[in-house]
């Protein structure tokens, strides 16, 4: 009978074994409904936050790849390269949404709104410019979606001060209006004037430093925009791959227009080229003045080099 009472107690003070459950890692949550929720904490809205859902189960969604810039290095050309991948969805307009606050100040469903539809399998992208070079940018990306895969597409920072200005200058001349050349900008008291914004913008580094404040190298992937009009195939491979998206576009997607200068595409017997504004020749700039805006980036690039850990072919 005591041996009976004794097991009796040992049974009802025993603690009680419960099944063990996996951890979960709230940050590692890469699920639309998980970022939807953080956005919606984090983004002012007007108006309740919902997808637009066509009868053929494709909807709008929020991007899952952003191209962030940076202006004049190719990344219209990088988003029709991209395009050619059944897999990608691909906003149409630059929509300058974590840039610019009166569209910020709209909120997620008005950002929403202006996505591709795309069906689940689909990636979708945007792509605007100035993301790169705007401070508020990073963190805002970041509050909606720490998960996100960034495209950067870069070329010879020189070169980008002499698109950036030759664009600039053909919007004047459209409108009829005078624009002054390249030198008045470039120079100041005699001396390389590093307050042009041209410039800035092409200090790479930066930029950089302050995307690297919230995302992780390997969530940022840097497109030389130079070898893209080259050679725009190896450099589009590396994308997918990065994108994780199979292996879709072939070299037989470029074809080389010798009217144009540079590559045009071909998908399922169609061929396009970019718009006529790309691949404008640039202004005659004097030698010496070339060679004194290549010397103040020497420095800037080295930085840069350091920072993401690979070179490129820049003056």
């Amino acid at each position: 009978m005591a041996a009976f009472l004794l097991g009796a107690v040992l049974l009802i003070v025993q603690p009680q074994i419960v099944p063990s459950r996996p951890a979960i890692n709230s940050n590692a949550e890469t699920s639309s409904q998980s970022v939807r929720r953080e956005l919606l904490k984090k983004t002012p809205q007007k108006n309740d936050f919902k997808e637009s859902i066509h009868s053929n189960g494709s909807c709008q969604q929020l991007p899952q790849t952003i191209i962030i810039g940076v202006r004049k290095g190719g990344t219209r050309a990088l988003l029709e390269m991209l395009s050619l991948h059944p897999d990608i969805a691909a906003a149409e307009s630059e929509v300058h949404f974590f840039d610019w606050e009166d569209h910020y100040r709209n909120g997620l469903q008005w950002y929403i709104n202006q996505m591709p539809f795309s069906y689940p399998h689909q990636i979708t992208v945007e792509k605007t410019p100035a993301y790169f070079t705007s401070p508020k940018v990073p963190e805002r990306v970041y509050n909606m979606n720490q998960s996100m895969r960034l495209l950067l597409i870069l070329r010879d920072p020189s070169e980008r001060v002499l698109s950036d200005y030759t664009q600039v200058f053909y919007n004047h001349m459209q409108k009829h209006k005078p624009y002054p050349s390249i030198e008045q900008f470039l120079i100041k008291n005699g001396e390389l004037n590093v307050d042009y914004k041209a410039i800035n913008r092409s200090l790479y580094y930066i930029h950089m430093q302050n995307w690297l404040k919230y995302f992780p190298l390997d969530h940022i992937h840097i497109v030389d925009g130079d070898k893209l009009i080259k050679d725009p195939f190896p450099e589009i491979e590396k994308v997918e791959r990065f994108l994780k998206l199979s292996p879709q576009i072939n070299a037989s997607n470029f074809y080389f227009n010798k009217t144009k200068g540079f590559y045009c595409l071909r998908d399922s017997g169609r061929e396009r080229c970019l718009h006529e504004s790309k691949g404008r020749a640039h202004p005659q700039v004097d030698t010496r003045l070339l060679e004194k805006l290549q010397e103040y980036f020497h420095e800037p690039n080295k930085k840069f080099f350091e920072l993401v850990g690979r070179t490129f072919d820049w003056h």
